[in-house]
């Protein structure tokens, strides 16, 4: 399914050239033509600068498009994904950009802009196209208040249910990558559109309609649960032509599916994770989507998630009292396991739990939901509460879950804390106090907490699926594990099956030998982002057909 032709740029590599098929138009009554944007800035000094010497090695450029990206805009492992990645990309000669809508957080995060394209009636309203440095990383912001100045959550309103122009807000972001990829910054033409998940997943719609030569894309499926579906009716209003509306484009039972699109044109699609690379490939895993997955499992291939290691360092954490270094065996007794204590300690204090250090203390961080699997975890407090556990808990999620777990806490506040919302320091100062993280998923694309769980010497307690299954040893076999046990697996999904895994971990917690094997082993784990992403530049280069040699 190459259906990919290149933009030119100066020095780029020879592609060949392949035609569309569609319209050489889109529907323009309420956005621009991709003609039309008006350049109104110049192109910085030490920017034209990086992009000369950038072409001298000859880096690839990659344009990548998010709802969120961190640290300016969180709600979950998307945002941590696209704001490590390209950082750890550079080493590589992979120059990446991200686009990013103009939220209020994300608009107070940014230091000097420089204006680069004004967008009049701009799917409602006007709007702008910026670009920003922040935090190392370079961005592009769709400045457009109609559609993102609000306060909270990305995508949901104050009360819980989706902002009912979703479709218009992201087809927004889209369109505009769209252009992006399609020379509308001439200083920096993309040999590379990466879309993440359903809210930028159209942009590659708008690039196989538009006619024109185009780059080579990217699509990323973070979480296949969610697929960004609409009425067909929106059609017009976001600039698609009529003959986009079949199961060959953007038709999906009946409605316009973002995220099918995405999966339809993009000309490699990665998952997060080997294992749910191979899941989502069956009905069940697919969601509706298994057939066009298997369809395309050429194409397919899955990349694990890394840390920021530079965020997610116990050696250097301000949010946690008692800080260690994980590389120093022989500083494990003396370092880790004192300042684990010291972490532990001011955990219990902070939340009222009784401060008990042998206690074994669990932790959950996360959006609390039944895909996560946290109703088998809260069917199974009153065994964890009888055999003197504790459990410690932030996140939030299904308004039902929330209320259960709230009054769990309220009838046992030594054993039992509930935190609803997010809170970074908080989640630091649980991954680095508890002795266990609990990730008890359904299904779990990749998963992130258990990453950095290991590198804070936090056991996890995982399920047997997804991103879990490839990234923990289980401790139950020394034989098959060799010694490289760094936690605790169970399988199926039930609730029996979770009481067995956690009384399992709990007994060896006891026996401080083994407990603090798993630990060491954890900790020396490599859950940076430095393998995966060696794995995407290789993907880049192999798609824009650039010698696979490293430049010095």
């Amino acid at each position: 399914m190459n259906r990919r032709a290149a933009p030119e740029r100066e020095a780029m590599p020879a592609r060949l050239q392949a035609g569309y098929a569609g319209t050489a138009r889109l529907n323009v009554d309420i956005i621009e033509s991709y003609e039309s944007p008006v350049v109104v800035a110049c192109e910085s000094a030490y920017d034209a600068a990086d992009d000369r010497r950038v072409e001298y090695m000859k880096s690839v450029r990659v344009l990548s498009v998010a709802s969120e990206i961190s640290p300016l805009i969180k709600t979950g492992g998307l945002a941590d994904v696209t704001g490590a990645l390209p950082i750890a990309l550079k080493p590589e000669d992979i120059e990446v950009r991200t686009v990013v809508p103009g939220y209020p957080s994300v608009m107070n995060s940014l230091g000097p802009v420089e204006g680069l394209l004004h967008l009049p009636h701009f799917f409602g309203g006007d709007a702008r196209l910026l670009r920003a440095k922040s935090c190392e990383l370079g961005l592009f912001v769709l400045d457009a208040p109609h559609l993102f100045a609000r306060d909270g959550n990305p995508y949901l309103k104050p009360d819980g249910v989706d902002w009912p122009d979703n479709a218009l807000r992201f087809a927004a972001l889209a369109r505009i990558a769209a252009d992006i990829g399609l020379g509308g910054v001439p200083s920096f033409v993309p040999d590379i559109v990466h879309v993440h998940d359903w809210h930028a997943a159209l942009a590659l719609a708008y690039l196989h309609y538009s006619n024109r030569p185009r780059p080579a894309t990217v699509m990323t499926v973070h979480n296949l649960a969610y697929q960004g579906v609409f009425p067909q009716e929106m059609l017009a209003a976001i600039g698609l032509p009529p003959e986009s509306f079949t199961i060959h484009g953007v038709e999906y039972y009946g409605q316009i599916g973002f995220l099918k699109a995405g999966l339809y044109f993009a000309d490699r699609i990665t998952t997060v994770s080997p294992t749910y690379a191979r899941e989502i490939l069956s009905d069940e895993g697919g969601m509706g989507l298994g057939g066009l997955l298997r369809e395309r499992s050429g194409d397919l291939s899955g990349i694990l998630n890394g840390v920021d290691t530079s965020v997610w360092d116990p050696a250097t954490d301000p949010h946690i009292p008692g800080c260690f270094y994980t590389d120093m065996p022989d500083c494990f007794e003396s370092d880790v396991l004192k300042n684990r204590a010291t972490n532990k300690a001011a955990l219990q204090r902070r939340l009222g739990l009784q401060p008990a250090p042998d206690a074994f203390l669990l932790g959950v961080i996360g959006r609390l939901s039944r895909q996560r699997g946290l109703d088998l975890l809260l069917e199974n407090l009153p065994m964890i509460v009888s055999e003197g556990m504790q459990l410690a808990v932030l996140g939030s999620g299904d308004r039902g879950l929330q209320h259960r777990y709230h009054a769990a806490a309220q009838a046992n506040p030594e054993r039992v804390s509930v935190t609803i919302g997010h809170d970074e320091g908080l989640a630091h100062l649980i991954q680095a106090g508890v002795d266990a993280i609990v990730v008890p998923s359904r299904f779990e694309p990749c998963g992130l907490t258990q990453l950095c769980a290991l590198r804070y010497g936090t056991v996890p307690i995982v399920s047997r699926v997804g991103g879990l299954e490839d990234t923990v040893v289980d401790a139950g076999d020394l034989a098959v594990t060799g010694g490289r046990q760094t936690g605790f697996k169970f399988g199926p999904v039930t609730t029996e099956n979770l009481a067995g895994v956690l009384q399992r971990a709990c007994a060896t917690f006891h026996d401080v030998a083994a407990w603090r094997r798993i630990q060491r082993n954890g900790m020396s784990t490599d859950v940076s982002w430095r393998n995966s992403a060696s794995r995407y530049a290789d993907l880049y280069r192999g798609l824009v057909e650039l010698p696979q040699e490293k430049v010095a």
